[in-house]
């Protein structure tokens, strides 16, 4: 009884804990996807309704705070950090790509449907449906990694969408080759060498620490992700 009733006490002192990142949407960028997100992510959360649905808890790398990508390497090396796991897959052969996702649609399906379950948790049945063509949005990327012989092994869509940049999907075989670690990477520093030339995001995030498995929490920590509380605006 005690526990119940002071479990949202220390969700309250967590949160107020927790650093805050002003993010910013830009509806110049794509109105009515800019706009959809932020309903969404500032839309009611379904259990603790005081907060926003992508408020507590948000997984972002704070780009400024890394002077060069070499200074963000050096933070995600060591024993726990995905360096090394990046560059093993480099030595193995796999490289980073931007993609148009309609000249790999069996690709992604066959990794779409590798595996039954992530995280401990079933596969949405919409990975199950291959699509017969992908809309391009014109303010996402995407990209995807391959494998020394041109395999597609990973691959992920981000959104920008005013000074921060989002996952908004991310996927890959699942193998200990480093080839999602190598694809985060590569990313970050791409966003970095944009942020330093003076037209990139300041924040990358990926998705929300609350919620997560302990293995996604602890591969979003290995690549430098920490937990924020957001403070959405809209231009």
């Amino acid at each position: 009884m005690i526990a119940t009733l002071t479990r949202p006490f220390r969700l309250l002192l967590d949160v107020a804990r927790l650093p805050v990142a002003s993010l910013t949407f830009d509806p110049r960028l794509h109105p009515a996807d800019v706009l959809d997100t932020h309903r969404r992510f500032t839309r009611p959360h379904p259990k603790y309704k005081l907060f926003g649905h992508k408020q507590l808890g948000v997984a972002l790398i704070d780009l400024r705070r890394h002077p060069t990508p070499a200074a963000y390497l050096a933070s995600i090396t060591g024993r726990c950090g995905a360096a090394g796991y990046a560059g093993k897959a480099r030595r193995r052969g796999y490289t980073l790509a931007r993609i148009d996702r309609n000249e790999h649609i069996d690709a992604i399906h066959a990794i779409n449907t590798s595996s039954a379950s992530r995280q401990g948790r079933p596969m949405d049945e919409r990975y199950q449906h291959k699509p017969a063509r992908y809309e391009a949005l014109s303010h996402f990327r995407y990209y995807g990694v391959f494998s020394k012989d041109g395999r597609l092994a990973a691959y992920c869509n981000v959104g920008h969408y005013g000074n921060f940049a989002a996952f908004s999907q991310l996927l890959g075989y699942r193998n200990n080759d480093g080839a999602m670690h190598l694809m985060v990477t590569d990313i970050v520093v791409e966003l970095l060498l944009e942020l330093h030339a003076g037209h990139g995001p300041h924040y990358l995030m990926y998705d929300t620490f609350f919620g997560a498995k302990p293995g996604l929490r602890q591969f979003k920590t290995m690549l430098g992700f920490s937990p924020y509380r957001a403070r959405y605006t809209l231009l």
